[in-house]
C-alpha cells in the first residue's frame, strides 16, 4: 500500500493482493516506525457498517473504511479508483482516493512484484 497525503487529500495504493483482500471483507495494514515509541499507521478495510467511503484518524492511524459491497464490486471490476468527499465542518472537506496500484512506466527502483498490468493504452486517432 502507498500513501498520500497533500493538504485535505488522503490517496491510497493498492496491489492486487491487497485489493484482493480488501474485496473479501477484510482489510490491510502498514506501521511507519519513527521509533520504538512512535508509530503510524494506516489502514483500508471493508465494512459492513459503512455507508460510504469515510475515514477516521485515532492512535496514531489513519483508518479509510469502505462499504464492503463497493470494495467487492471495486475488486471484481476493471474500475481503477474509488473516490469520495467527507465533509469536515467550516464548509471544507477531505478527499479520499483508493486506486488500483498500476505498474510504473518507468523503472524507479521500487518495482512492486504485485502491481496490476499496465492498462493498454488506445492507438493515438489522427
Amino acid at each position: 500500500m502507498k500513501l498520500r497525503i497533500q493538504a485535505n487529500s488522503i490517496r491510497l495504493r493498492l496491489t492486487q493482493g491487497e485489493v484482493h483482500r480488501l474485496g473479501s471483507g477484510g482489510s490491510v495494514e502498514q506501521t511507519t516506525a519513527f521509533s520504538s515509541l512512535a508509530k503510524f499507521c494506516s489502514r483500508v478495510e471493508s465494512s459492513s457498517r459503512a455507508q460510504r467511503p469515510s475515514a477516521t484518524f485515532e492512535n496514531q492511524c489513519i483508518t479509510l473504511s469502505l462499504p464492503s459491497l463497493e470494495a467487492r464490486q471495486w475488486a471484481e471490476s476493471d474500475q481503477v479508483a474509488i473516490e469520495a468527499e467527507q465533509p469536515i465542518g467550516d464548509g471544507t472537506s477531505l478527499r479520499l482516493l483508493i486506486e488500483k496500484d498500476f505498474e510504473c512506466v518507468h523503472p524507479r527502483g521500487e518495482e512492486i512484484r504485485d502491481a496490476f498490468p499496465r492498462p493498454h493504452r488506445a492507438a493515438k486517432r489522427s
